[in-house]
């Protein structure tokens, strides 16, 4: 059994677990969930899709707590029987990723660059035959902040290869590592579906007049500060 100052150690740590919980946990980055060649968000939260076997799934979520935050995404074959082994190009785009998530999780340390990884990640996607979306970017992950300073550039365009400086990974620094190839070309395409996860623009100063946008945007300072919301959100 535990002695009176044991017990009473536990309650308190246990107290400020369930206190530092509270605090701030919710979600920091909504679910987008997208099917086949869709790279982000193919499926509207409004409309029904039934899923059927062998559709190539891709779910993207994260949380924070206190405003700290962490992504998480898989890809899946819907319904595949066990035993039964994915093949063609659904086998090799999915683990040409799997593999470049796994060359970031060797190179993302202390005293490594940026551009090691985006060379990294090149080299394993043409090994499948496949290509790295062009432009796609890993983000630096901060306190209510999902758009660090540094990033890691996928596929980088050649305008990106202009504007954005080699960095070095630091310790205990933080990544979104975001891994999007494909088995076709490598340039995603406005899909023209509407705008629903939005993120509020800091640098910006709105001089807002009717009293409900007012409203809505106090709402949006306080709930989410700079992290991603969706509009139902805010009902």
């Amino acid at each position: 059994m535990l002695g009176e100052d044991e017990q009473q150690e536990q309650t308190i740590a246990e107290d400020l677990v369930v206190t530092k919980y509270k605090m701030g946990g919710d979600i920091a980055n909504w679910v987008l969930r997208s099917l086949g060649e869709a790279s982000c968000s193919g499926v509207s939260s409004d409309q029904d899709y039934i899923l059927k076997e062998g559709d190539l799934v891709k779910i993207d979520l994260g949380v924070h707590v206190d405003g700290f935050i962490a992504n998480v995404a898989h890809t899946f074959v819907v319904d595949v029987a066990q035993g039964t082994q994915v093949t063609g190009w659904n086998a090799d785009v999915i683990k040409a990723a799997h593999l470049c998530a796994e060359a970031a999780l060797r190179l993302v340390k202390p005293g490594n660059q940026n551009t090691q990884v985006t060379e990294a990640w090149n080299k394993v996607a043409h090994s499948f035959n496949c290509t790295p979306i062009e432009g796609m970017l890993s983000r630096q992950l901060k306190q209510h902040a999902t758009d660090g300073e540094k990033t890691i550039i996928q596929n980088p365009t050649d305008q990106q290869k202009k504007d954005r400086e080699k960095a070095e990974f630091e310790v205990h620094e933080v990544y979104a590592v975001d891994v999007l190839v494909s088995s076709g070309e490598d340039k995603a395409k406005d899909a023209g579906q509407r705008t629903t996860i939005y993120k509020r623009d800091p640098s910006k100063q709105y001089g807002l007049k009717m009293k409900t946008s007012r409203a809505f945007f106090s709402e949006v300072e306080r709930r989410f500060d700079t992290r991603p919301f969706t509009l139902r959100a805010g009902r």
